[in-house]
């Protein structure tokens, strides 16, 4: 059969026939992988990953028990009684931020042929924490609310341990707007 080069097929064809085989709307739908800035941080997509992002805290938040869990469910409980909107606020203001750090992940991801972000991120735990925690840390420190620096030094401690359990929810999440 005939086969083309890419851009060389006739009009009306598609561009690439390989053994006679044209490519199904499936695969003519597959997006090229794109940057998670383009993915997550599109005007029309940056307000519901908010959301999704200040869901996955609340739910995150409310999963944690023992002595270490009741000080981040005390940092959250306060930090929302005295600064009402600052976690939405806080998202908005470090999302575009944070994307960039897990950037890299995300290409390594993509062209290693993908799978499970969440998992992928997992296997990367201390590192992609640090990342993720280096934005966190400047934010804090360039605060002039007390009681929300006040609440974050209470929590930094074990900051990197939930960061970690909570990166299979945030693979799944940035999946959910890849695809």
């Amino acid at each position: 059969m005939q086969q083309t080069a890419p851009g060389h097929g006739s009009l009306g064809e598609p561009a690439c026939v390989i053994g006679g085989q044209r490519p199904s709307d499936k695969e003519k739908n597959i997006p090229m992988a794109a940057s998670l800035q383009e993915i997550l941080l599109a005007p029309g997509v940056k307000p519901q990953v908010v959301t999704d992002c200040c869901t996955l805290i609340d739910e995150q938040v409310s999963e944690k028990s023992g002595i270490s869990g009741t000080a981040v469910k005390l940092a959250y409980k306060t930090v929302s009684a005295f600064a009402s909107g600052y976690i939405r606020h806080s998202v908005e203001t470090l999302l575009p931020q944070l994307v960039p750090q897990l950037e890299p992940y995300w290409a390594d991801f993509t062209t290693s042929g993908g799978g499970d972000f969440g998992d992928y991120l997992s296997k990367r735990g201390d590192e992609v924490a640090e990342a993720l925690l280096a934005v966190t840390d400047a934010k804090a420190e360039a605060s002039s609310k007390a009681t929300v620096v006040k609440a974050y030094r209470t929590v930094r401690g074990g900051a990197a341990k939930n960061i970690k359990a909570a990166l299979p929810a945030v693979g799944d999440l940035i999946l959910k707007y890849a695809h």
